[in-house]
C-alpha cells in the first residue's frame, strides 16, 4: 500500500501546506503519519529558531517560529483549545458541546489562546536562550511529533461525541493496527532526532524523549480523562486541545530539564 497518499492526507489535514487534491480524504488512515507531519514542523521550526535567534535575539526568533507555525497549521489545534475552553462554561454535556460548536469565541476561548501563545513564545524563547542550536532543533522535533501523536490514543480509546463532526472518521476508523503504525512513527521520528542530535554534539540526548515522552502520556490522559468526564467522549476540537496542551507540557518539560541559564550540549 502507498505511503503517498496517507501523508498528503495528513499533511492537508494539520497544516495549510498546499498539497495535491485528493478526492477521497481518509483521516483514519492517514493518522499514523500525524507524527511524521508533527516531527518536520518541528524540525522546520527549530531551525527557523536557531537560524534568526542571532541576529534576532531570542525573544525576537521565538516569536517568529510561533507566528509561522501559526500560519503553518493555520490555527487549527488553537481554534480548538478556544472552543474546548469557552465549552466549560456549560451546565452539562449537551450545553458544552452546543457552545463548543458556536463559531464565535468567549471570553475563555479568547483567554486561553492567549495564555497559550505567551507560554509558547516563553518557552521556546527560553530553550533558544540556554540549549546548544542543535539540541535545540532536537527538542522541538521531539515536542511536536508528542503532540501530533498525542492525537491517536485519545481517538482510539474514547468515542465520539457528537453525531457528526471532522473527527469522527478518525475516531471510527483508527483500528487497533494504525493506532500500532503511528506509535512505530513516533519512535522512528523521535529515534532519528536523537541520532541526528548525537551526530551534530558528540553526546546522546537521550535525557530528552526519556523526560518529553512520559510528561506527554500523562499530559494525554489527563486531557482524556476531562474529555470522558465534561462531554461522555472527544471531539475534533478536544483532539486539537490535546496537541495544543502536550506540546506546552513537552517545552515546559524540556526548558526544567535544562535549568535556568545552562548551556546543555
Amino acid at each position: 500500500m502507498s505511503v503517498v497518499g496517507p501523508v498528503l492526507d495528513a499533511v492537508a489535514f494539520l497544516t495549510r501546506v498546499p498539497v495535491p487534491s485528493r478526492r477521497r480524504f481518509d483521516l483514519a488512515r492517514a493518522a499514523w503519519a500525524f507524527p511524521l507531519v508533527g516531527g518536520l514542523l518541528g524540525l522546520l521550526l527549530g531551525a527557523v529558531g536557531v537560524l534568526t535567534s542571532e541576529p534576532l535575539g531570542w525573544l525576537v526568533a521565538a516569536v517568529v517560529v510561533v507566528a509561522l507555525e501559526v500560519v503553518l497549521t493555520g490555527a487549527l489545534h488553537l481554534d480548538g483549545l478556544a472552543d474546548c475552553a469557552d465549552g466549560t462554561g456549560g451546565a452539562d454535556r449537551r450545553a458544552r458541546l452546543r457552545i463548543m460548536k458556536d463559531h464565535s469565541v468567549g471570553v475563555y476561548g479568547v483567554a486561553a489562546v492567549v495564555l497559550d501563545l505567551l507560554l509558547k513564545v516563553a518557552l521556546v524563547g527560553a530553550l533558544l536562550d540556554r540549549a546548544d542550536p542543535a539540541l535545540a532543533v532536537v527538542i522541538m522535533t521531539v515536542a511536536w511529533t508528542l503532540s501530533r501523536a498525542a492525537m491517536l490514543p485519545l481517538a482510539a480509546w474514547l468515542p465520539y461525541a457528537r453525531d457528526e463532526g471532522t473527527g469522527r472518521s478518525l475516531v471510527e476508523g483508527l483500528t487497533a493496527g494504525r493506532l500500532w503504525s503511528g506509535g512505530l512513527m513516533v519512535a522512528v521520528c523521535v529515534g532519528a532526532a536523537t541520532w541526528a542530535g548525537s551526530q551534530l554534539t558528540g553526546t546522546t540526548p537521550w535525557l530528552v524523549p526519556l523526560v518529553l515522552l512520559p510528561t506527554v502520556a500523562v499530559t494525554t490522559v489527563l486531557v482524556g480523562g476531562w474529555a470522558r468526564r465534561t462531554l461522555g467522549g472527544v471531539t475534533g476540537d478536544v483532539l486539537g486541545a490535546a496537541a495544543e496542551v502536550t506540546l506546552l507540557a513537552a517545552l515546559l518539560a524540556a526548558v526544567t530539564l535544562l535549568g535556568p541559564g545552562v548551556p546543555q550540549s
